[in-house]
Protein backbone atom coordinates (compact mmCIF):
# COMPACT_ATOMS: atom_id res chain seq x y z
CA UNK A 1 0.00 0.00 0.00
CA UNK A 2 1.35 3.69 -0.79
CA UNK A 3 2.22 5.22 1.79
CA UNK A 4 3.88 9.50 2.31
CA UNK A 5 5.86 10.12 5.81
CA UNK A 6 4.15 13.07 7.94
CA UNK A 7 5.97 14.87 10.63
CA UNK A 8 3.87 13.36 13.10
CA UNK A 9 4.53 9.66 11.94
CA UNK A 10 4.09 7.49 8.86
CA UNK A 11 0.42 8.16 7.18
CA UNK A 12 -1.50 5.83 5.11
CA UNK A 13 -3.55 6.79 2.06
CA UNK A 14 -6.20 5.84 0.83
CA UNK A 15 -6.43 3.98 -3.17
CA UNK A 16 -9.47 5.06 -5.12
CA UNK A 17 -11.24 2.41 -4.79
CA UNK A 18 -11.09 2.60 -0.74
CA UNK A 19 -11.88 5.90 -1.41
CA UNK A 20 -15.17 5.43 -3.68
CA UNK A 21 -16.30 1.94 -0.91
CA UNK A 22 -16.04 4.30 2.11
CA UNK A 23 -17.93 6.98 0.40
CA UNK A 24 -20.76 4.67 -1.29
CA UNK A 25 -21.42 3.33 1.99
CA UNK A 26 -21.54 6.69 3.89
CA UNK A 27 -23.80 7.79 0.97
CA UNK A 28 -25.92 4.49 1.21
CA UNK A 29 -26.28 5.15 5.15
CA UNK A 30 -27.69 8.80 4.84
CA UNK A 31 -30.42 7.66 1.85
CA UNK A 32 -31.80 5.60 5.03
CA UNK A 33 -31.77 7.88 7.25
CA UNK A 34 -33.86 10.65 4.08
CA UNK A 35 -35.87 7.90 3.47
CA UNK A 36 -37.16 7.25 7.19
CA UNK A 37 -37.45 10.98 7.79
CA UNK A 38 -39.19 11.15 4.35
CA UNK A 39 -41.90 8.58 5.66
CA UNK A 40 -42.14 10.52 8.85
CA UNK A 41 -42.58 13.41 7.39
CA UNK A 42 -45.39 12.34 4.69
CA UNK A 43 -47.30 10.22 7.75
CA UNK A 44 -46.77 13.44 10.09
CA UNK A 45 -48.22 16.11 7.54
CA UNK A 46 -51.18 13.64 6.40
CA UNK A 47 -52.11 12.88 9.90
CA UNK A 48 -52.07 16.29 11.23
CA UNK A 49 -55.99 17.52 10.13
CA UNK A 50 -56.95 14.00 12.24
CA UNK A 51 -54.89 15.12 15.12
CA UNK A 52 -56.33 18.66 14.80
CA UNK A 53 -60.24 18.31 13.84
CA UNK A 54 -62.98 17.65 16.62
CA UNK A 55 -64.10 13.83 17.42
CA UNK A 56 -67.50 14.64 15.97
CA UNK A 57 -65.88 14.68 12.54
CA UNK A 58 -63.67 11.48 13.06
CA UNK A 59 -65.10 7.84 12.03
CA UNK A 60 -67.62 6.81 14.52
CA UNK A 61 -67.04 9.94 16.47
CA UNK A 62 -64.99 9.07 18.72
CA UNK A 63 -61.74 10.49 19.80
CA UNK A 64 -58.69 10.09 18.22
CA UNK A 65 -57.32 8.15 21.10
CA UNK A 66 -60.14 6.21 21.67
CA UNK A 67 -60.27 5.63 18.02
CA UNK A 68 -56.29 4.45 18.37
CA UNK A 69 -56.22 2.50 21.61
CA UNK A 70 -58.14 -0.87 20.72
CA UNK A 71 -56.06 -0.70 17.62
CA UNK A 72 -52.64 -0.58 19.82
CA UNK A 73 -53.78 -2.74 21.87
CA UNK A 74 -54.69 -5.63 19.45
CA UNK A 75 -51.42 -4.88 17.74
CA UNK A 76 -49.30 -5.26 20.76
CA UNK A 77 -51.38 -8.15 21.90
CA UNK A 78 -51.27 -10.51 18.54
CA UNK A 79 -47.09 -9.55 18.32
CA UNK A 80 -46.58 -10.12 21.97
CA UNK A 81 -48.65 -13.74 21.58
CA UNK A 82 -46.75 -14.52 18.24
CA UNK A 83 -43.51 -13.59 19.92
CA UNK A 84 -44.09 -16.40 22.78
CA UNK A 85 -45.21 -18.67 20.42
CA UNK A 86 -42.02 -18.39 18.40
CA UNK A 87 -39.03 -17.87 20.57
CA UNK A 88 -39.08 -20.81 22.29
CA UNK A 89 -39.76 -23.26 19.14
CA UNK A 90 -37.12 -21.21 17.45
CA UNK A 91 -34.47 -21.43 20.07
CA UNK A 92 -35.05 -25.15 20.28
CA UNK A 93 -34.90 -25.58 16.86
CA UNK A 94 -31.60 -23.41 16.47
CA UNK A 95 -29.96 -25.96 19.27
CA UNK A 96 -30.81 -29.01 17.23
CA UNK A 97 -29.55 -27.84 13.74
CA UNK A 98 -26.32 -26.07 15.27
CA UNK A 99 -25.50 -28.55 18.04
CA UNK A 100 -27.75 -31.74 17.35
CA UNK A 101 -28.59 -33.20 14.16
CA UNK A 102 -26.54 -34.84 12.08
CA UNK A 103 -24.73 -32.83 9.65
CA UNK A 104 -26.75 -34.40 6.74
CA UNK A 105 -29.87 -33.69 8.35
CA UNK A 106 -29.29 -30.40 9.60
CA UNK A 107 -27.99 -28.16 6.15
CA UNK A 108 -31.48 -29.95 4.61
CA UNK A 109 -33.35 -29.16 7.76
CA UNK A 110 -32.24 -25.15 7.62
CA UNK A 111 -32.71 -24.93 4.27
CA UNK A 112 -36.50 -25.87 4.94
CA UNK A 113 -36.74 -23.48 7.87
CA UNK A 114 -35.68 -20.98 5.46
CA UNK A 115 -37.88 -21.69 2.69
CA UNK A 116 -40.75 -20.58 5.12
CA UNK A 117 -39.73 -17.33 5.42
CA UNK A 118 -40.48 -16.76 1.58
CA UNK A 119 -44.11 -17.98 1.68
CA UNK A 120 -46.48 -14.84 0.81
CA UNK A 121 -48.18 -13.87 3.84
CA UNK A 122 -51.93 -14.03 1.95
CA UNK A 123 -51.25 -18.23 1.73
CA UNK A 124 -50.18 -18.24 5.74
CA UNK A 125 -53.89 -16.20 6.20
CA UNK A 126 -55.24 -18.59 3.94
CA UNK A 127 -54.28 -21.94 5.88
CA UNK A 128 -55.21 -20.10 9.32
CA UNK A 129 -58.33 -19.13 8.01
CA UNK A 130 -59.16 -22.94 6.31
CA UNK A 131 -56.63 -25.24 8.08
CA UNK A 132 -55.85 -23.97 11.60
CA UNK A 133 -59.03 -22.10 12.80
CA UNK A 134 -61.43 -25.29 12.65
CA UNK A 135 -58.73 -27.48 14.24
CA UNK A 136 -58.65 -24.49 17.36
CA UNK A 137 -62.49 -24.79 18.00
CA UNK A 138 -62.23 -27.56 20.32
CA UNK A 139 -58.93 -26.17 22.33
CA UNK A 140 -60.67 -22.98 22.51
CA UNK A 141 -63.95 -25.02 24.36
CA UNK A 142 -61.35 -26.80 26.68
CA UNK A 143 -59.60 -23.95 27.80
CA UNK A 144 -63.09 -22.31 28.11
CA UNK A 145 -64.13 -25.41 30.48
CA UNK A 146 -60.51 -25.79 32.19
CA UNK A 147 -59.27 -22.27 32.62
CA UNK A 148 -62.16 -20.06 31.67
CA UNK A 149 -61.45 -18.22 35.26
CA UNK A 150 -58.46 -16.70 33.70
CA UNK A 151 -59.37 -13.75 31.25
CA UNK A 152 -57.34 -14.80 28.72
CA UNK A 153 -59.92 -17.74 29.00
CA UNK A 154 -62.81 -16.43 30.13
CA UNK A 155 -64.93 -17.05 26.81
CA UNK A 156 -67.29 -17.67 25.09
CA UNK A 157 -65.35 -19.63 22.60
CA UNK A 158 -65.93 -18.61 19.07
CA UNK A 159 -67.54 -21.46 17.38
CA UNK A 160 -65.19 -20.53 13.72
CA UNK A 161 -61.82 -20.37 15.91
CA UNK A 162 -61.24 -17.01 14.02
CA UNK A 163 -59.89 -15.62 17.20
CA UNK A 164 -56.52 -13.86 18.62
CA UNK A 165 -55.38 -17.23 19.35
CA UNK A 166 -55.39 -18.03 15.80
CA UNK A 167 -53.71 -14.99 14.80
CA UNK A 168 -51.17 -15.61 17.52
CA UNK A 169 -50.15 -19.30 16.55
CA UNK A 170 -49.99 -17.83 12.12
CA UNK A 171 -48.35 -15.00 13.33
CA UNK A 172 -45.98 -17.24 15.19
CA UNK A 173 -45.69 -19.35 12.65
CA UNK A 174 -44.66 -16.35 10.47
CA UNK A 175 -41.95 -15.31 12.18
CA UNK A 176 -40.47 -18.33 13.01
CA UNK A 177 -37.70 -19.31 10.24
CA UNK A 178 -36.55 -14.87 10.44
CA UNK A 179 -35.96 -16.19 14.56
CA UNK A 180 -34.58 -19.47 13.94
CA UNK A 181 -32.13 -18.32 11.10
CA UNK A 182 -30.73 -15.97 12.90
CA UNK A 183 -30.19 -17.86 16.79
CA UNK A 184 -28.85 -20.67 14.59
CA UNK A 185 -25.99 -18.42 12.86
CA UNK A 186 -24.96 -16.54 16.68
CA UNK A 187 -24.95 -19.92 18.04
CA UNK A 188 -22.92 -21.51 15.62
CA UNK A 189 -20.47 -18.97 16.11
CA UNK A 190 -19.30 -19.88 18.99
CA UNK A 191 -15.98 -19.90 20.28
CA UNK A 192 -15.41 -23.71 19.61
CA UNK A 193 -12.35 -23.25 22.69
CA UNK A 194 -15.30 -22.53 25.32
CA UNK A 195 -17.33 -25.34 24.18
CA UNK A 196 -14.13 -27.80 24.26
CA UNK A 197 -13.50 -26.50 27.71
CA UNK A 198 -16.80 -27.18 28.97
CA UNK A 199 -16.92 -30.73 27.81
CA UNK A 200 -13.28 -31.06 29.03
CA UNK A 201 -14.49 -30.17 32.43
CA UNK A 202 -17.54 -33.12 32.43
CA UNK A 203 -20.15 -30.74 31.49
CA UNK A 204 -22.86 -32.47 29.40
CA UNK A 205 -23.87 -31.47 26.40
CA UNK A 206 -26.90 -29.47 27.52
CA UNK A 207 -24.81 -28.35 30.39
CA UNK A 208 -22.03 -26.98 27.94
CA UNK A 209 -25.08 -25.65 25.65
CA UNK A 210 -26.35 -23.64 28.75
CA UNK A 211 -23.03 -22.53 30.56
CA UNK A 212 -21.46 -21.35 26.52
CA UNK A 213 -23.59 -21.26 23.49
CA UNK A 214 -26.85 -19.72 25.27
CA UNK A 215 -24.85 -16.85 26.82
CA UNK A 216 -22.84 -16.12 24.26
CA UNK A 217 -25.73 -16.30 21.90
CA UNK A 218 -28.00 -14.26 23.89
CA UNK A 219 -27.72 -10.83 21.93
CA UNK A 220 -28.60 -12.03 19.13
CA UNK A 221 -31.21 -14.17 19.93
CA UNK A 222 -32.69 -10.89 21.38
CA UNK A 223 -31.94 -9.45 18.09
CA UNK A 224 -33.73 -12.19 16.23
CA UNK A 225 -36.74 -11.65 18.39
CA UNK A 226 -36.93 -8.38 17.85
CA UNK A 227 -36.64 -8.83 13.66
CA UNK A 228 -39.71 -11.19 14.10
CA UNK A 229 -41.30 -8.64 16.70
CA UNK A 230 -41.00 -5.86 13.92
CA UNK A 231 -42.83 -8.46 11.36
CA UNK A 232 -45.61 -9.44 13.79
CA UNK A 233 -46.34 -6.26 14.29
CA UNK A 234 -46.75 -5.03 10.65
CA UNK A 235 -48.15 -7.94 9.31
CA UNK A 236 -51.66 -7.01 7.67
CA UNK A 237 -53.38 -10.11 4.96
CA UNK A 238 -53.02 -12.71 7.44
CA UNK A 239 -54.71 -10.54 9.80
CA UNK A 240 -57.38 -9.29 7.96
CA UNK A 241 -57.93 -12.75 6.81
CA UNK A 242 -58.22 -14.29 10.11
CA UNK A 243 -59.15 -12.41 12.85
CA UNK A 244 -62.99 -11.76 13.21
CA UNK A 245 -63.15 -7.96 14.48
CA UNK A 246 -64.97 -5.88 16.55
CA UNK A 247 -64.53 -2.26 16.63
CA UNK A 248 -63.20 -0.39 19.32
CA UNK A 249 -62.87 -3.53 21.43
CA UNK A 250 -60.44 -3.77 24.28
CA UNK A 251 -60.06 -7.53 25.91
CA UNK A 252 -57.09 -9.60 26.81
CA UNK A 253 -59.77 -12.86 25.65
CA UNK A 254 -58.16 -14.86 23.05
CA UNK A 255 -61.10 -17.05 22.52
CA UNK A 256 -63.79 -14.86 22.23
CA UNK A 257 -65.73 -14.29 18.30
CA UNK A 258 -65.23 -10.57 19.60
CA UNK A 259 -61.71 -9.75 18.89
CA UNK A 260 -59.66 -6.00 18.78
CA UNK A 261 -57.91 -5.35 15.49
CA UNK A 262 -55.06 -4.69 14.82
CA UNK A 263 -53.40 -1.38 13.09
CA UNK A 264 -52.27 -2.64 9.79
CA UNK A 265 -55.18 -4.89 9.36
CA UNK A 266 -57.70 -1.91 10.34
CA UNK A 267 -55.67 -0.15 7.34
CA UNK A 268 -56.04 -2.37 4.21
CA UNK A 269 -59.61 -2.74 5.23
CA UNK A 270 -60.46 0.08 5.49
CA UNK A 271 -58.83 2.72 3.10
CA UNK A 272 -60.16 1.59 0.26
CA UNK A 273 -63.42 3.04 1.13
CA UNK A 274 -62.36 5.77 3.45
CA UNK A 275 -61.97 9.65 2.21
CA UNK A 276 -61.14 12.95 3.58
CA UNK A 277 -60.13 12.88 7.63
CA UNK A 278 -61.08 9.21 7.28
CA UNK A 279 -58.33 8.78 5.29
CA UNK A 280 -55.90 11.27 7.94
CA UNK A 281 -57.26 9.22 10.77
CA UNK A 282 -55.87 5.62 9.30
CA UNK A 283 -52.99 7.56 8.60
CA UNK A 284 -52.47 8.98 12.19
CA UNK A 285 -52.38 5.07 12.98
CA UNK A 286 -49.82 4.27 10.56
CA UNK A 287 -47.81 6.51 12.32
CA UNK A 288 -48.66 5.39 15.33
CA UNK A 289 -46.92 1.67 14.29
CA UNK A 290 -44.61 3.49 12.80
CA UNK A 291 -43.63 5.15 16.21
CA UNK A 292 -43.99 1.35 18.19
CA UNK A 293 -41.56 -0.38 15.49
CA UNK A 294 -38.86 2.39 15.76
CA UNK A 295 -39.14 2.10 19.85
CA UNK A 296 -39.45 -2.09 19.51
CA UNK A 297 -35.98 -1.49 17.63
CA UNK A 298 -34.07 0.99 19.64
CA UNK A 299 -35.22 -1.08 22.85
CA UNK A 300 -33.62 -4.36 21.43
CA UNK A 301 -30.52 -2.14 20.13
CA UNK A 302 -30.12 -0.79 23.88
CA UNK A 303 -30.21 -4.17 24.97
CA UNK A 304 -27.42 -5.72 23.20
CA UNK A 305 -25.30 -2.68 23.60
CA UNK A 306 -25.28 -3.21 27.13
CA UNK A 307 -24.20 -6.74 26.95
CA UNK A 308 -21.67 -5.99 23.80
CA UNK A 309 -18.62 -6.74 26.15
CA UNK A 310 -20.05 -10.36 27.02
CA UNK A 311 -18.26 -12.84 25.21
CA UNK A 312 -19.57 -15.92 26.71
CA UNK A 313 -16.78 -16.68 29.05
CA UNK A 314 -16.58 -13.67 31.12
Amino acid sequence: MTTTTASSGRRTVQRPGDRVFSGSTIAAGVLILVILAGVAAFLLTNAWPAVTASAEDLPGGRTLFAYTAPLVFGTLLGAVLALLVATPLAVGIALFISHYAPRRLAAPLGYVIDLLAAVPSIIYGLWGVAVLAPQTVGLSRWLESTLGFLPFFSGPASSTGRTMLTVGIVLGVMILPIITAVSREVFLQTPRLHEEAALALGATRWEMIRMTVLPFGKPGVISASMLGLGRALGETMAVAIVLSVSPGLISFNLISPSNPSTVAANIALQFPESSGLAVNTLIFTGLVLFGITLAVNMLARWIIARRAEFSGAN
